[in-house]
C-alpha cells in the first residue's frame, strides 16, 4: 500500500493575500507619486524655457506632450518598481508588510522579461478596476493575473525574531 501524498502545508502557498498587496499599493502610491511629481517638473521647466506657453498655464489637456508627460509618469514607476523588484524582492510598500516577489520556484529573483510583464499585466489589470487583483479571490492558489502571466510569486516572509 503506498503512503498517501502528503498535503501543502501552509508555508507551502502563497501567503501574500489581497490585502496585504493592496496595502503594499497604497503605501507605494507615496514614493511614485514623488517621481511623478519630479517627471512634471521636468516637463514643466522644459515647457516653460522652450517658451511655448504663458507661464501661468498649463500644459494643454489631452495634447501630445501631455500624453507623453503621462507616459513618462508611467515608465518612471515601472523602472522604480522593476528595480526593487530585481533588487531584494521588495518595493519600499511591500517591506513594512513583509511582502516578497518571487520567481514561481520560490526561491530566485524574477527576470527582467517576467518583471515587465508582471507591470504591464498588473497596469492592464488596475485599468480594469483591479479585476486582476481581486481575481486572486476566486483563485485556486490565490494568485493574480500578473502573478500567472509572469511566472511570479508574492509571499508573505515571517516574523523576523
Amino acid at each position: 500500500m503506498s503512503e498517501p501524498s502528503p498535503q501543502p502545508s501552509p508555508t507551502d502557498r502563497p501567503r501574500a493575500l489581497i490585502g496585504w498587496r493592496l496595502l503594499a499599493l497604497f503605501y507605494d502610491f507615496w514614493p511614485v507619486l514623488a517621481l511623478w511629481m519630479l517627471v512634471s517638473l521636468a516637463f514643466t521647466l522644459a515647457y516653460t524655457i522652450a517658451g511655448h506657453h504663458d507661464p501661468r498655464q498649463n500644459i494643454a489637456p489631452y495634447s501630445a506632450l501631455q500624453l507623453l508627460l503621462w507616459f513618462s509618469c508611467w515608465v518612471v514607476s515601472g523602472v522604480y518598481a522593476g528595480i526593487s523588484w530585481r533588487r531584494g524582492g521588495q518595493t519600499l510598500g511591500m517591506r513594512p508588510w513583509r511582502l516578497q516577489l518571487v520567481s514561481a520556484d520560490g526561491v530566485s529573483a524574477p527576470t527582467w522579461r517576467a518583471l515587465g510583464v508582471r507591470y504591464l499585466v498588473g497596469t492592464f489589470s488596475l485599468l480594469l478596476a483591479g479585476l486582476g487583483f481581486w481575481w486572486a479571490w476566486f483563485d485556486r492558489e490565490r494568485l493574480t493575473w500578473h502573478d500567472r502571466a509572469s511566472g511570479t510569486r508574492m509571499r508573505r516572509n515571517p516574523k523576523r525574531r
